[in-house]
Formats: structure tokens, sequence, C-alpha cells
């Protein structure tokens, strides 16, 4: 038995140091950090209990990063671990079933090789956001398996922390609650402990929620604009096919995680999971959403799976079969590997874009097919938009202002400036991180291109002297030919113009 428990250890430790490995290996060095992770860094320097475009998690873990230096490598490191992490729940939930080691090395391949190599790559909510819906489904399963009521507390704990990360957390309680309703498992409604974690979840999560009513409930305009946007490019059909491609390798395995709940005599208990993920999936469907939402659905479901697998496969005349589950996904990350990552440089996919398109991954969010996927482009011509700012900045004399198009040029200037420029945008939480306690007599605007060009028309007579100083060259960025103007002396109070504009941003 013991040696039993040291070698489940030891391939579970092995496992998450492939995890690593693997997260750490999949980018080429051509690519930068991604627009998004640069706005998610600079809300360590605005603490705060909500923001326009996330709840306050990430600028926790955010701080962090900083504290522990703020390099590239700590900024790849926690969407990595919170992956490693994943694959650890999923291990305890294989073991609390009674999962052998077939069934633990079945579980962990599938979730180590699958889309959460690619999910886990950047720095963003959506990491943490999978592992806390794989930790709650593991708490629920955990209480119906034991009826302790020590895990209707974890689950509202990791709730909490779910829904202080990604709002979309709630979207997994609209489908188990009507699910555990209609099952036998309905005697949990009945439960004092169930509203008493109820009260705790919601205990914790007041601050975010005090802030979403002090500033007017941000996050529906935020959802409005994604709607209007993004999620009106949504192919109902597109979001049913890509869920077959993020544990392609473990279809087999979750498949037969659903069918055992069915079927199999000791998940008659769990029966309700299988309608939750239905109901689930047809909200999102129903709401035209973005087909990685759901990733967090399918890691338990691989669990339940190895489990049934395991049991159904133990005769000596199956084994073969064993072998086959668990080298599915290896082989179908081949394919994988060579389309799914950024580990090819810019170059090397404009020249060979077939595979790429017929994927769909060359396909953006404004709906149209463009030289690299949309995530590659916005990992591109960051540090030189920074090092040339910062160039022009260091010409000018203080109380300059830096002002961007996008949330991702600012966070970039920011995170690589030189001269610790705090550049500020119209655009997402930024509108509220304007320092207006002082003058500004100069401007350095970051301007994305326009074929119709009206910058210097537009602003120069509010200054003495005005230019275009300045372009992004790499034909590859999404921010290609986006201009840098300066702008000096000022002939009117720039502040009072800037207050004038975000009041009338804050107003549509």
């Amino acid at each position: 038995m013991k040696h039993l428990f040291q070698q489940r250890n030891l391939l579970l430790i092995g496992f998450i140091a492939l995890k690593f490995f693997l997260q750490y290996s999949l980018i080429s060095p051509e690519y930068e950090l991604h627009r998004d992770e640069f706005l998610h860094l600079d809300q360590a320097h605005h603490p705060a209990w909500g923001y326009q475009s996330v709840p306050p998690f990430t600028s926790l873990i955010s701080s962090l990063v900083f504290l522990l230096g703020g390099g590239v490598f700590w900024v790849k490191f926690f969407p990595a671990l919170f992956g490693a992490l994943t694959l650890f729940i999923v291990w305890k939930c294989i073991e609390q079933l009674k999962g052998n080691i077939f069934a633990l090395c079945l579980g962990a391949t599938g979730v180590l090789i699958s889309a959460l190599l690619r999910l886990n790559m950047l720095y963003q909510p959506n990491s943490f956001d999978v592992l806390c819906w794989t930790s709650l489904y593991f708490m629920i399963i955990s209480y119906v398996n034991t009826e302790n009521r020590k895990w209707l507390y974890y689950a509202s704990i990791i709730f909490a922390l779910g829904f202080l990360n990604k709002y979309n957390i709630i979207f997994l309680l609209a489908g188990i609650f009507p699910a555990i309703l209609l099952s036998k498992e309905r005697k949990l409604f009945l439960k004092k402990d169930f509203y008493l974690s109820i009260f705790l979840g919601l205990l914790l999560i007041f601050p975010n929620l005090l802030w979403q009513y002090e500033n007017d409930f941000p996050v529906f305009a935020h959802m409005k604009e994604l709607a209007e946007t993004q999620l009106v490019n949504v192919n109902r059909l597109d979001f049913l096919k890509d869920q077959m491609l993020f544990f392609t390798g473990s279809i087999f395995t979750i498949t037969a995680g659903l069918i055992a709940l069915l079927i199999f005599k000791p998940y008659r208990k769990f029966r309700f999971m299988f309608w939750s993920m239905i109901f689930t999936l047809s909200i999102f469907i129903v709401l035209k959403a973005k087909a990685y939402y759901a990733i967090g659905l399918y890691p338990i479901y691989i669990a339940l799976g190895a489990v049934y697998l395991s049991h159904i496969l133990s005769t000596n005349r199956l084994k073969f079969i064993q072998a086959i589950a668990l080298a599915l996904p290896i082989l179908f990350f081949i394919p994988l590997y060579k389309l799914a990552f950024p580990n090819k440089s810019p170059e090397y996919i404009v020249q060979n874009p077939k595979r790429y398109q017929e994927t769909g991954q060359l396909r953006w969010e404004d709906g149209k097919n463009h030289a690299l996927p949309q995530d590659y482009a916005d990992m591109l011509g960051w540090k030189e938009l920074a090092r040339k700012t910062d160039s022009l900045f260091s010409k000018l004399p203080d109380h300059t202002l830096v002002l961007c198009d996008n949330y991702g040029q600012a966070g970039a200037i920011n995170y690589y400036s030189k001269q610790g420029i705090r550049a500020v945008s119209f655009n997402a939480d930024y509108i509220n991180w304007f320092d207006l306690k002082r003058p500004h007599n100069h401007f350095i605007r970051i301007k994305e291109y326009e074929e119709i060009e009206n910058e210097i028309e537009e602003t120069s007579p509010y200054f003495n002297s005005s230019i275009l100083a300045d372009s992004i060259t790499n034909q590859y960025a999404r921010e290609y030919r986006t201009r840098i103007y300066v702008f000096t002396g000022a002939k009117v109070d720039i502040n009072k113009l800037i207050n004038q504009e975000i009041e009338a941003v804050k107003k549509r």
C-alpha cells in the first residue's frame, strides 16, 4: 500500500512538472505579452474591489507578480500554476471515486494534453476560471459522496473566488442548481448548511457587488459592448464544433463519463451532473457565448469517465484499449502542436496559411480573415511601441500626458517603459486612472491607424507645435501603422478638456 501511494505521488509530480515544462516551451521568442495581459498587470497599480472588465482577483495576482519582480517568467507562472492545480483536482476526484493507476493517468493525460495548454499560456482570468469550475464540481461531488457538510462551505469559498475572478462561474450554478432540483439529490435544498454556505458566499462577494452598485454596474455595460462588438459574430454551430476541439483526445473519456452517469450504478447519485452539462451548454448556446467560456465544464467529466473506463476495461482482454485510450490525447496533440500554439514565427504562418485558415484560426472577432491568428497578432509590436514612446517622452519636459486609443497600447507602454510612463486611455479601466492633479502642457498621442488621418487637424489648434513623430512598423502586429504624435506647448487647459471627454465617455 505504501509503495502504491509513493508511486501515485511520483506520477502526479511528473505530470505537474511536465505541465510547467510545456507551458514555458510552447511560445516562440518572437512573441511578446498579449494585449490583455498588460491590462491585467496594470490593475495591480490601481487596487479596487472591481474593474470595468473583470472582478478584482486578477489584480491581486498581478500585485504578487510585481512583488516577485514583474518579469515575463512570473507573468506566465501563474496561469501555468492554475492549470497544474486543475490537473491536481482532477487527480484527487479520481482518487475519491476509487480510480486505479490507469484512471489517474488517463485523467491526468486528458487534462494535460488539451486546449488548457493554450489557455494557460496567457495571463488572463480564464485559467483560474477553469480551476474554479473544476474545483466547485469536485466539492459538489465530494458532498454528495460523503454528505460531509464541510464540502458545502468549501464550495461556497470556491464560488466566491471564482466570482471575484470572472463572473462566468454564475453559468455553472445556472446549470447545476436546476439539475440537482430535478434529481433525488434535491434534498440538499432542505439542508440548513446549504443556505448558510450560500450566505458565506454572498458575504465574500459582497464588496464587489457593492463596488458594482456604486459604479452603476459597469459589468452590464461591458456585457452590452461585448455582445454588440464580438458575440454578434459568434455562430452557434461553430460554438458546438469548437467544443469538440478543446479536449479532442479525451472525447472518448468524456463521452464515457456522460454515459456512465446514466447507466453506471456507483454514479447513480451523480446523475444530475449529466443534466448540468446539458443545461449549461444550452444557456451558452442561447446567449451566443464564445466557445472557450465552456472549457471549465470538461475536466471533471474526464475524471468521471476515467474511473468508469478503468472499471469496464479491467479485464486482460481489454487491456489494449487502455493503451489506446492513453495514447489518444498524445496522438491528437501532434497536429495541435503544429497549429494551435504560437510556436511558429509570424513569417512561417504567413507563408503557410492553408491549415490555419481551414481550422478558422485566421478569423478574428470582426468576422474577417487576417494574416495571423488574432491572439498572435496581439502579441507583437508592443516593445517597439514602448521603445519609441520612451524615446520621445525623454526629450520632452515634465507634465507630458501619454494618451492611447486602447488598453493594450497603454498597458504595454506602462509595462515596458524605462521612463516610468503612466499612459492612459479612454478605453476600459484606464478611463478611471487619469492623474489630473497637475497640469499637462505636452501631449503624446498614440493613435490607431486610419485611412483618413485627421489627428493633426483636430488637435494641433490646442498646441503651439504638432508632429507625426513615428509609427509601428511590425507588419504582423495588430497595431501595425499605429501612429505616435507629439503635441507641445498647450494653449488651453488640457486637463479640462480631458475631464470633459471622460464625462462624455462615461455617459455613453
